[in-house]
């Protein structure tokens, strides 16, 4: 197809494209239309095939040029963007046409459409980039919580002999609040509310209160909340609770033992069998955790140092995605959770609102790893994805053919191909900025703050 084509750089990468088309494709472009026309159409009086071309062009002479140009605007995209890259339009930007052309076979066409295109950002300064790398070292404590933790997932909840309630317990209550007249407000009793002492998981927070009371006693508990309460109900607040002891429970602790290594996983013969793979799989997580909070550094200041704008459309694409995973989690459909949300007394407007700063960010390091892999043409070679199947198989306890059939799906292998080319873009990064040592934190700490 003989046309002309014009870019024009927009803000917030976008872009204007003109195209002309030229006289003789209009000609002929309206000549096939036409002529389809001629062959399909049925009109009283005249055969089908045979209905003369003046008579379908004073029926349909609007809808034989809005065809003739709809064809030749297809035909022309196609034929621009067979070889264009640089400017073709997002999959979720559908290019839009501000004012539609006029169609006159004997002049030429020219239209102008306006889309977004991925972000120009070429990241070549690295000057002043300082990733810290938090120091993070398994100590004895964190492994003993962690077996602690085990043998609390482990544990049997049986009654308590003396029935007083102590922290760490789990009780049965039920409670209700009183007005200032000593009687019960209707609608706020509850009954067997099961929660363990100190978690603070109950609605009133009266973990402490409660403390030393024995099953089946009853007391009424006036607590006063403090003004910058968590709770908005509560801020400021002074509420009677009537509360009775309905059950008092305590975990049962199984002993930490080779029969309790055995118990948990049947590849463990000894304790100590168990405790080193634990230790193993701690460090492992760690040095997984410190890894994403170095790049995580590392986009951040890059992102800060190149400024540049996330496309409306890539933006927008990203805050559905985020709603639609919300209604999936809710078990529910979009349109369900809107009102859903509605009915709790926000609006899906003010949430993306909320989003959008994380998205933008997470947007724009996601554009700068994709463009830095791109201007460095990082590639990863079939023997590099060899050796990433052998350490999947070592860290997951897997052999290397279950890892291989794992990533016989093609978005897998591809999931797998892309986190590659990161890994070694990073690895040439670091070689480029300063890498010091960050504060010394604790295993808990280090995974205090991961959603």
């Amino acid at each position: 197809m003989k046309l002309k084509k014009e870019f024009k750089s927009l803000e917030k990468s976008a872009v204007e494209l003109t195209v002309t088309i030229e006289k003789a494709e209009v000609e002929s472009a309206y000549k096939s239309t036409l002529a389809n026309y001629v062959k399909h159409a049925q009109i009283p009086g005249f055969r089908k095939g045979h209905v003369p071309q003046n008579v379908l062009e004073r029926k349909y002479g609007d809808s034989i040029k809005a065809d003739t140009i709809g064809t030749l605007i297809d035909q022309s995209f196609d034929e621009i963007f067979k070889e264009e890259t640089e400017n073709r339009p997002l999959p979720y930007s559908q290019p839009v046409m501000d004012k539609a052309p006029e169609l006159d076979i004997t002049k030429e066409l020219t239209y102008t459409v306006h889309y977004d295109v991925f972000p120009k950002v070429t990241v070549k300064d690295f000057s002043g980039v300082n990733v810290k790398e938090p120091q993070v070292t398994v100590s004895d404590d964190d492994l003993a919580e962690e077996l602690k933790s085990m043998q609390e997932r482990n544990a049997m909840v049986i009654e308590k002999k003396d029935a007083t309630v102590a922290k760490d317990d789990i009780v049965t209550i039920n409670y209700s609040e009183l007005g200032e007249d000593g009687n019960v407000i209707a609608g706020s009793e509850r009954s067997d509310f099961v929660f363990t002492v100190g978690s603070g998981e109950n609605i009133y927070k009266i973990d402490d209160e409660i403390i030393g009371m024995k099953k089946d006693e009853t007391k009424d508990i006036t607590k006063k909340y403090k003004k910058d309460d968590a709770d908005p109900e509560l801020a400021g607040q002074t509420k009677k609770i009537r509360v009775t002891i309905k059950a008092v429970k305590v975990r049962d602790l199984p002993a930490l033992d080779d029969d309790f290594a055995q118990d948990c996983n049947e590849k463990y013969k000894t304790l100590a069998d168990m405790k080193s793979d634990i230790k193993k799989n701690m460090e492992l997580a760690a040095s997984r955790r410190v890894k994403e909070m170095k790049n995580n550094s590392l986009l951040e200041q890059l992102v800060e140092k190149n400024k540049f704008d996330i496309p409306a459309s890539m933006l927008q694409a990203e805050l559905d995605g985020r709603w639609r995973m919300l209604a999936q989690q809710f078990q529910t459909t979009p349109e369900q959770l809107d009102k859903m949300i509605a009915a709790s007394g926000q609006t899906k407007e003010a949430m993306l609102e909320q989003w959008t700063g994380d998205s933008e960010k997470m947007l724009k390091s996601r554009i700068i790893v994709d463009c830095l892999i791109r201007d460095r043409n990082i590639s990863v070679t079939p023997e590099e994805i060899e050796a990433q199947y052998a350490k999947i198989a070592e860290e997951g306890g897997m052999t290397v053919e279950e890892v291989k059939k794992h990533y016989e799906d093609p978005r897998a292998k591809e999931y797998l191909i892309d986190d590659a080319k990161e890994n070694k873009l990073y690895d040439e990064i670091y070689k480029e900025v300063k890498v010091s040592k960050g504060d010394k934190m604790s295993f808990k700490d280090l995974f205090a703050n991961v959603q």
